[in-house]
């Protein structure tokens, strides 16, 4: 964020909002702002039913990443105004920026002056994972052969908390009970015992029972896969036990009833939805 900090404290700017420019009718979901020709916001509206296009980009919006930069006081003074309101409906985007717009100076912060790319990376790469389709697209999109981003590139590496523990094992080679993953993402301390992971992510401490199968799976920490469970389409939260034999992914009714499922046909599945299920 050097360059978003520098600009914010050149332009003497009460917020700077970091922002990108992405097709008008999928700019829906975001804030949508408006600048003159120095990058000032001179508009501000919260997820547009028709939002505004860029001038001279009439089918492009220029919307927010939901990336702030302000002052400290500033912003708590804006927050204690706002909770004297009676007006304001307390809504960081729908109040508080849009006021901060037209009583004081807001800026933009252009993505591309920021973004660093790998070289095999062709465009800036950022995703809005506000909804449980876009979380897992992001997600997946990690196990594609070139990666839109890219974890392995030593030269901009992406610092995380690593647990120390044993590294992932992979357990059986009979037909139809052979541990493998392909073109997936195994974290440490996960154990693929006869089991099968296609296109999945497994976070760390996953266990995977015999003739358990997943395809297309985003799988939190510490869950555990019961023999022969079938999974498609699904993210586990943290520490999800799935019961011997549950097939999810197949039955879109069915899965429906039971789970979280979105308009993509993505699964969420909880402890407590698997804690209802059994009971």
């Amino acid at each position: 964020y050097e360059l978003m900090l520098r600009q914010h404290v050149e332009s003497g700017a009460d917020v700077t909002i970091g922002c990108l420019v992405v097709p008008r009718m999928e700019a829906t979901g975001f804030g949508v702002m408006q600048v003159d020709k120095t990058d000032r916001i001179t508009a501000f509206v919260e997820k547009p039913k028709d939002p505004p296009g860029i001038p001279g980009q009439p089918d492009m919006a220029l919307a927010s990443m939901g990336i702030y930069v302000f002052e400290t006081q500033f912003l708590f003074d804006q927050l204690r105004r706002d909770a004297d309101d009676p007006e304001s409906s307390r809504d960081f985007g729908g109040d508080i920026i849009p006021w901060i717009v037209r009583n004081g100076k807001a800026q933009a912060h252009r993505f591309t002056q920021s973004c660093v790319r790998a070289a095999e990376e062709i465009e800036e790469y950022w995703r809005d994972v506000g909804t449980l389709d876009a979380y897992f697209e992001a997600n997946l999109d990690l196990t594609d052969v070139v990666p839109k981003l890219n974890l392995y590139d030593r030269d901009w590496p992406i610092w995380t908390d690593q647990v120390v523990a044993a590294p992932a094992k992979f357990v059986h080679d009979e037909d139809g009970r052979r541990g493998h993953a392909i073109s997936s993402l195994v974290s440490q301390d996960c154990i693929v015992s006869g089991a099968e992971v296609h296109k999945g992510l497994l976070f760390t401490g996953v266990k995977m029972g015999s003739y358990s199968r997943i395809e297309e799976g985003v799988i939190l920490p510490y869950c555990n896969i019961g023999r022969h469970a079938r999974l498609k389409r699904v993210i586990l939260d943290s520490g999800v036990r799935i019961p011997e034999g549950l097939v999810v992914g197949e039955d879109p009714e069915l899965d429906a009833r039971r789970f979280r499922r979105s308009e993509k046909g993505v699964c969420l599945i909880t402890k407590r939805m698997i804690e209802q299920l059994e009971s």
